[in-house]
């Protein structure tokens, strides 16, 4: 095991490889549900797809992406392996945050989108049967993961789900911005600084209208999206999206909805961590990849329903296509 991005990056340049080209996509907007399913078992997604319902379709992307993801962190020791976990982190926590909104809303486990992370599907399943949230910082507490002592803090201070996740955003992105500036990894600290920006801006848009304390959910650490800015967006000034032009942000100009701002800031971030594919002996080649999965993943489970439910093209080209 190497303590180096050396050995990790072949591993990864060999995976990426294996990433399905956009003329798969392209050609997945026109075809019938049985034609997609065959165009997918071709794949690499094909060795895991033991069924043909939608839900083994899920199964399949979910498996795939933990076997060519989730173990990246293994593959190396030292600071390498620690610059891999704090970016599959992230991935932790978006699937906590899935996993409180499914608890709270009544939605099955097994309908839970989960992204490879540094944590199984079996802890998250046995989070997801604990009886409250205070439960399923219990659950995480085992392996000692850190967003189990951020959720038990978050829980005192408030049991409102928006609340609860800005928190846990806030606790979580302070945290790794501190353990990531003890690492020499340029690219991973100004990508995670990026995240904090986007991470504000979603905050801002969720629970813009309500009367929370700036100071409670502003996540310190972003470049571009300072407490005013947020401050200003929580309250409704969209004028703050135009001042951003001349940055990575530019594109979320005239967004006015939730749905809009997200479609865009999963294009915009994907743009920004692509760029450190060419980064051979750092972290930036695993960043890429890690984020090509990712947006591979989303677009996959959406042109599955479009075939399976005869959906017209027009109504998802827009979600699976980043210009």
């Amino acid at each position: 095991m190497a303590d180096d991005f050396g050995y990790l990056n072949a591993r990864v340049r060999a995976r990426r490889s294996t990433l399905l080209k956009e003329s798969f996509f392209q050609e997945a907007l026109d075809l019938s549900y049985p034609d997609f399913l065959r165009l997918l078992s071709e794949s690499v997604y094909g060795q895991d797809l033991a069924g043909q319902g939608l839900p083994e379709v899920d199964r399949a992307i979910a498996l795939t992406q933990a076997r060519l993801v989730g173990d990246l962190a293994g593959l190396v020791t030292g600071e390498a392996r620690e610059a891999v976990r704090l970016l599959l982190l992230r991935n932790d926590l978006t699937n906590l945050q899935a996993v409180l909104r499914a608890k709270a809303t009544g939605k099955p486990f097994e309908e839970v989108v989960l992204l490879p992370g540094t944590l199984k599907e079996a802890l998250w399943r046995q989070a997801y049967e604990a009886q409250d949230a205070a439960g399923m910082a219990q659950v995480l507490s085992v392996p000692g993961h850190p967003l189990a002592r951020a959720l038990r803090s978050v829980l005192r201070e408030t049991q409102d789900l928006a609340r609860i996740e800005a928190l846990l955003a806030k606790r979580f992105f302070e945290g790794v911005a501190k353990a990531s500036k003890a690492l020499e990894e340029t690219a991973l600290r100004d990508y995670l600084a990026l995240e904090v920006d986007a991470e504000n801006l979603r905050t801002a848009f969720k629970l813009q209208g309500q009367d929370v304390p700036v100071e409670t959910v502003f996540i310190r650490g972003g470049r571009f999206v300072d407490r005013v800015r947020f401050a200003r967006l929580l309250e409704g000034d969209y004028a703050v999206l135009d001042e951003l032009s001349g940055t990575p942000f530019a594109p979320l100009a005239g967004a006015r909805d939730l749905k809009t701002l997200e479609r865009r800031l999963r294009c915009l971030l994907l743009k920004e961590a692509r760029k450190g594919a060419a980064d051979p002996l750092g972290v930036g080649l695993v960043l890429a990849y890690v984020k090509e999965r990712e947006w591979e993943a989303v677009r996959l489970r959406l042109l599955a329903r479009r075939a399976y439910f005869g959906l017209p093209r027009a109504q998802v080209e827009e979600e699976v296509v980043c210009s």
